[in-house]
């Protein structure tokens, strides 16, 4: 898992068009790209149906994050966001304590 207290921590929150042409494929590409970022820990991301979306990326810190702003193929998507989402917001923070425990079942639930 790629959380850490202290880690930098950008929050990606966006609203995909209906229509998103070339979104899916640049999408693909930044995903395998931000590996191979100096300072990137990892990232999580989930979308509905609706084309609401979340993306967690990790970070040693917040030059790194800066670093991958700047990255050319990130910036040219950068450009295009209005292309592909209705809206969006970033959020960029530290997270200074993780807690985490285990999943309960629906069984666990019941007297």
């Amino acid at each position: 898992m790629p959380e850490r207290s202290g880690a930098w921590v950008v929050i990606f929150i966006s609203r995909l068009r209906s229509h998103a042409p070339g979104y899916a494929e640049t999408a693909r590409r930044l995903a395998e790209r931000v590996r191979h970022q100096p300072g990137f820990l990892g990232m999580e991301s989930w979308r509905d149906a609706e084309g609401r979306g979340v993306t967690i990326s990790w970070w040693e810190s917040r030059e790194a994050i800066t670093r991958w702003r700047r990255d050319p193929a990130h910036a040219a998507a950068i450009a295009r966001a209005a292309d592909w989402y209705e809206e969006y917001r970033i959020i960029v923070c530290r997270a200074e304590e993780i807690r985490t425990g285990p999943a309960r079942s629906a069984e666990s639930d019941k007297p």
